[in-house]
């Protein structure tokens, strides 16, 4: 089951990755890549995990496999996502800049690693309140990836290199 949620998690990463591409509305800003800025992909992930946690909710329900903690197995598989990743992939994207087969191989690592956590997760005994903590925290997760796709801080991670600028509405280019 590992193997199979870390494929699947890694190949929803190149359809949400287009998402808001082809299809640009206000309601994809807030889940989907709005540009190529180190942040929105981290969005990407995010948005990613939480939507193969719908799948994998289904294959578990078909295989009778216990899943008592998974709403906290998701949240967590996909907020953890965000800082395993950047902690593989910034220190090789600053001193050698963007490899894509080497930011493809952190991607499946990263997925990797916080599948293994979640299924970690559904082992424990049921979690008192993990349900609201996990709805909340997804939430305010989000709340927070918009904020910071309208307004970006000027900082390397959240400039688009392809178009020169931070953030969704913001064309002010990047001092060189």
């Amino acid at each position: 089951m590992l193997f199979i949620n870390t494929i699947i998690t890694f190949l929803l990463c190149f359809l949400t990755h287009f998402l808001y591409e082809w299809l640009p509305n206000p309601v994809f800003s807030i889940f989907f890549p709005v540009n190529e800025s180190i942040w929105e992909h981290m969005k990407m992930l995010y948005t990613t995990i939480l939507l193969a946690g719908i799948i994998e909710y289904f294959i578990l329900k078909k295989f009778k496999i216990p899943h008592q903690n998974l709403l906290l197995s998701i949240a967590i598989k996909a907020l953890i996502s965000i800082p395993i990743y950047l902690i593989m992939f910034l220190p090789i994207f600053y001193n050698f800049g963007e490899i894509m087969f080497v930011t493809f191989i952190i991607l499946f690592i990263t997925i990797l690693i916080v599948n293994y956590i979640g299924f970690k997760i559904l082992e424990l005994k049921p979690i008192k309140y993990q349900k609201a903590i996990s709805i909340a925290s997804i939430i305010i997760v989000y709340i927070i990836m918009t904020i910071l796709t309208y307004k970006a801080p000027r900082l390397d991670l959240f400039f688009d290199t392809k178009e020169e600028k931070y953030g969704l509405n913001d064309y002010l280019i990047k001092n060189k």
